[in-house]
C-alpha cells in the first residue's frame, strides 16, 4: 500500500469524524467529577477517550487545512495555527486527568478537586499553579480557533459549509456556559462534534470523489490550476 497525499488527507477526514464520535460520546452520561470518581475504571476509559479525540482532532484540522491550503487564505492558517495550539493545550491537560491525577487522588484530594473544579468552569479553593493559565490558554484556542478557522472554512467552500457555520458557532457558544448554571454544560459540545463528523466526512467525501473520478480533477486543473475558487 503506497501512501499519497489522498490517502492522508482522507485518514485525516476519518479522523475528524471518529473525533467528532467520541466527543459527543463521552458527555453521555458524565457522571459528577470528584477525587472519588478520578480512581475509578469509568475514569481512566472517559479520559482515555479524551485524550484521544484530541488526537484525532488534531489530526483531522491539520487535514483540513492542508486540503485547501490555497483557498483559505491567512485567516484559515492563522484560525489552524490558534485552534491546533488549543488542541495541544487540551492534550496536556487530558493526559494530567488520566495519568497524574489519580495518583494524588488519595494523598491530596483537595487539589484533585480544585483541578476538577476549574476543568468544570469552576473557581479553586486552593493554590493549583499553572494549571489555571493552562485552562485558559486550552479555552482560548478552542473559541477564538473555532471561531476563526469555521469562517475560514465557510469562505473556503470546499468542505460542507454548513458544518463550517456549527463549528464557528457552537465553540464560540461556550461562552455562554457561565451565564446558564442550570443548563448542563455538557450538552455545549455535542454541536461541535456534530461539526467535527461532519466536516471529516466531507474531507473523506471530496478525497474519494476525486480518486474515483481523476478526469474531473484534470479538468478542474486546467480550468483553475491555482486552486482557487
Amino acid at each position: 500500500m503506497s501512501i499519497t497525499t489522498t490517502t492522508l488527507t482522507r485518514a485525516a477526514g476519518l479522523a475528524a469524524v471518529a473525533a467528532g464520535l467520541l466527543f459527543i460520546t463521552v458527555q453521555i452520561n458524565h457522571p459528577q467529577l470528584d477525587a472519588d470518581f478520578v480512581t475509578t475504571t469509568e475514569w481512566h476509559v472517559r479520559q482515555g477517550m479524551k485524550v484521544l479525540m484530541a488526537v484525532l482532532a488534531l489530526a483531522g484540522i491539520t487535514g483540513m487545512y492542508l486540503r485547501q491550503v490555497r483557498q483559505i487564505g491567512v485567516l484559515g492558517l492563522v484560525g489552524y495555527l490558534v485552534a491546533a495550539g488549543g488542541y495541544l493545550v487540551i492534550l496536556c491537560s487530558e493526559v494530567i486527568g488520566l495519568v497524574v491525577l489519580p495518583a494524588i487522588a488519595h494523598s491530596t484530594p483537595g487539589y484533585v478537586n480544585d483541578i476538577l473544579a476549574i476543568a468544570t468552569g469552576g473557581s479553586p479553593t486552593g493554590d493549583v499553579g499553572s494549571f489555571m493559565t493552562l485552562n485558559l490558554l486550552g479555552a482560548f484556542g478552542y473559541v477564538v480557533g473555532g471561531l476563526l478557522f469555521g469562517i475560514a472554512l465557510y469562505r473556503a467552500n470546499v468542505l460542507a459549509r454548513w458544518a463550517s457555520v456549527l463549528l464557528a458557532v457552537s465553540t464560540v457558544a461556550t461562552l455562554a456556559i457561565p451565564l446558564l448554571p442550570q443548563v448542563n454544560q455538557r450538552l455545549f459540545a455535542i454541536p461541535d462534534g456534530i461539526a467535527l463528523v461532519a466536516l471529516g466526512y466531507s474531507l473523506w467525501r471530496d478525497q474519494r470523489t476525486s480518486t474515483e473520478r481523476p478526469e474531473l480533477v484534470a479538468v478542474s486543473a486546467q480550468l483553475d490550476p491555482a486552486g482557487a475558487k
